[in-house]
């Protein structure tokens, strides 16, 4: 096992370093420069900037500059807020996405799971389809809009939520309802299917011939087999909802990573937007990386030799 997992880890050394190289290749591809804007800047001071941020140099030079700072947690100089570094933004903007994301997490998990299994039992009954529908919605419903429907209803209409922040835990509601609303539906679905297809095999026959309660065929023979499509689809989003959404946190006001992120591509600032997607990139394949390991713990057929 220690040697697959060794493995694992020089992959995702190769990985970050090719994502490093990307992301720094696609910034300096851009037309234009971080100086660049409406108000045109004189030669000298253009010249005088780039000499500063070390923007004369060449590129190959600059890239193993940039990755020698990375290494050493350093995601360089914001280029459009002086005197700040991306590391600063990072750890302002991370623990407000991550509080948010565990949240919702939390959320997910504790709605999609037992929707999954009362469709999965309740198959092509009123409760199958009632849940399924509102899943379908869910998926098909980009969560921007839902967030407006959210807001115009609960905030405008009735009055009983706030519109922005999260200040106090009822601004919490409206924030985790618009961003989990398609990993709950996703998940949903993907529990139904699951425990579908596990209830079908032999071995959840012979439990049942053995004369075995149908809630103890599920919850102690189906599940865990069921769990492990679930487990999968986990890491990715608890990355995703643990870094921010950049239009969640942007409709709401929320001062997390995703807002910091928006402003920095439309302020052209290369730096903060090269360090928040490495630091997204690092955290995405960590979570991956987590959740091979929790195969182990769910089935244990399953050996890494």
């Amino acid at each position: 096992m220690l040697r697959y997992f060794m493995k694992r880890f020089g992959m995702m050394l190769v990985a970050m370093f090719l994502i490093i190289l990307l992301t720094f290749t696609i910034m300096h591809a851009i037309p234009g420069g971080p100086f660049t804007s409406d108000k045109k800047v004189s030669e000298e001071v253009e010249q005088a900037l780039n000499e500063k941020y070390h923007l004369d140099k060449s590129l190959p030079e600059q890239f193993f500059q940039y990755l020698g700072g990375i290494l050493h947690g350093d995601f360089g100089p914001s280029y459009k807020y002086t005197g700040k570094e991306v590391s600063e933004f990072i750890s302002t903007g991370f623990p407000v996405s991550a509080k948010l994301g565990l949240i919702t997490i939390v959320f997910v998990l504790l709605a999609a799971i037992p929707m999954g299994i009362l469709a999965a039992v309740k198959n092509g009954k009123w409760q199958d389809m009632l849940v399924m529908g509102a899943a379908t919605i869910g998926v098909t419903i980009p969560s921007f809009v839902i967030a407006s429907l959210l807001i115009y209803f609960f905030a405008f209409r009735l009055n009983w939520l706030p519109t922005y922040g999260i200040d106090t835990w009822k601004g919490y509601i409206l924030p985790i309802i618009a961003l989990g609303g398609y990993s709950l539906s996703y998940m949903a679905r993907l529990m139904r299917s699951s425990l579908l297809e596990v209830m079908g095999q032999d071995y959840i026959r012979t439990a049942r011939a053995k004369g075995l309660s149908e809630p103890k065929v599920v919850w102690k023979h189906a599940m865990r087999n069921a769990l492990i499509p679930v487990i999968t689809v986990l890491g990715p989003t608890v990355a995703n909802l643990m870094t921010g959404s950049f239009v969640i946190e942007k409709i709401f006001a929320i001062p997390g990573l995703g807002v910091y992120f928006v402003n920095s591509v439309s302020q052209r600032d290369y730096t903060t937007i090269m360090g928040v997607t490495i630091f997204y990139a690092a955290f995405l394949m960590a979570m991956i990386f987590i959740v091979d390991m929790f195969y182990c713990l769910i089935d244990p057929r399953i050996k890494y030799d």
